[in-house]
């Protein structure tokens, strides 16, 4: 990680542990995480399908506690947060890695790409950060090639034409298997994508692992491990 958004992290970090005057889960006074709140962040993986047949793994349900710190992590700069929200994605990924009996070469995660606005916006890029704190390595692949609207109350076969196209990969030197990473899934318009960028340029996408998964993603099964 360059030395600028090293740098610009860990005073993030600093003052959010400063500031933080109540729980991200429930506004508990005095701590940036109360012990129940903590609780509903442990992983309980779910599994299904986006509309390209694409199989994802979900470490949480995107709502109440899990959907107010994602909000925090993303919007409000609490990047202490991607430390118990980085140990779930950890789970989901073990739990993908070893469904896919991928031997001694593990697959390369690759993160959906971080627009520009919004990295100059928050200073460092969620999915990569929720990896780190999993205690994995990512691989930026994957770039935008073109701006999109705002995803946020479009339904899926909106949100499929707004991404169409939107990104392309780095060819493959070699034939390598990977997963695609996010932090949030909905409907996997934008996993979808990913998939095909990759798969354009000589990858094996095998599936993808999302933080958390919106209820509207009723086909998800819950503890499917």
């Amino acid at each position: 990680m360059p030395f600028a958004e090293s740098w610009s992290l860990l005073v993030d970090e600093l003052a959010a542990f400063a500031l933080s005057g109540c729980c991200a889960g429930c506004d508990l006074l005095g701590t940036l995480l109360c012990d129940e709140c903590g609780q509903a962040l442990i992983a309980a993986p779910m599994r299904q399908k986006t509309p390209g047949g694409l199989p994802v793994t979900a470490a949480l349900v995107y709502r109440a506690v899990t959907a107010r710190c994602i909000r925090r992590l993303k919007e409000e700069g609490e990047t202490l947060l991607s430390r118990p929200l980085g140990t779930a994605l950890g789970t989901a990924l073990e739990a993908a890695i070893a469904d896919g009996a991928y031997g001694a070469e593990r697959p390369l995660l690759v993160p959906v790409p971080t627009s520009t606005a919004a990295f100059r916006r928050r200073g460092y890029r969620v999915p990569e950060l929720l990896i780190r704190r999993a205690g994995f390595a990512s691989s930026r692949l994957l770039a935008s090639v073109r701006s999109t609207a705002d995803q946020r109350g479009l339904g899926a076969l909106e949100r499929g034409r707004n991404v169409s196209g939107s990104m392309r990969a780095r060819h493959a030197r070699d034939a390598r298997e990977v997963l695609v990473i996010d932090d949030v899934v909905t409907t996997g318009a934008t996993l979808d994508e990913a998939a095909r960028a990759l798969t354009t340029a000589g990858f094996r996408v095998r599936g993808a692992v999302a933080l958390a998964a919106t209820p509207r993603h009723s086909g998800f099964q819950a503890n499917a491990s």
